[in-house]
């Protein structure tokens, strides 16, 4: 019997220290002591030719930890060898761009970053053009009016492998898609 219960403590003791371990190695302490799990940062690019409306775009992901400004471009062309240099995780992107529209900037940039996510930031609201972005695999359509309260919960839906619409955009309801 003793020797049963030794084989069962060595276990224990085998099973805690390999929990232990995976713990440690995908999980850190943040400054509180608190256990914080690693991931990398969503390194978004911010497309826009308006820069007051851009900075303050920049200045809402710069507040948030998970999320990091890798660059910014104002115009459709930058925005294209913007994504192909750097390759973003995400994309916000105006589509009324001066150089390259928004569209075709789009088009362009899945060619050249395919692994990149595009979320159209705009004010353009018509339902064909709403289609014709979503129908170029874009994976979230933001109105800009709207930014405020459903720019997060966009990139936060995308992050996750889905896909979001802003309210009244194309007959939608803000939510998932998928």
């Amino acid at each position: 019997m003793a020797r049963l219960w030794w084989d069962y403590s060595a276990l224990l003791i085998a099973c805690r220290f390999q929990y232990a371990y995976f713990c440690v190695m995908s999980a850190t302490l943040d400054m509180r002591g608190m256990l914080v799990q690693l991931t990398a940062p969503i390194r978004i690019l911010v497309v826009d030719d308006f820069e007051p409306y851009r900075r303050s775009i920049c200045s809402m992901i710069q507040q948030r930890s998970d999320l990091t400004l890798l660059a910014e471009a104002q115009n459709g062309l930058e925005a294209v060898r913007q994504a192909e240099m750097l390759q973003p995780d995400m994309i916000l992107l105006d589509i009324g761009l001066p150089v390259l529209n928004g569209i075709e900037a789009a088009r362009q940039i899945t060619k050249v970053a395919s692994t990149a996510r595009i979320i159209f930031l705009t004010q353009e609201s018509s339902p064909e053009i709403v289609d014709e972005a979503l129908a170029l695999g874009a994976c979230a359509y933001v109105n800009k009016t709207q930014a405020g309260t459903d720019l997060l919960p966009a990139v936060e839906a995308v992050a996750e492998g889905g896909t979001f619409v802003s309210t009244g955009l194309n007959g939608n309801t803000r939510a998932s898609l998928r």
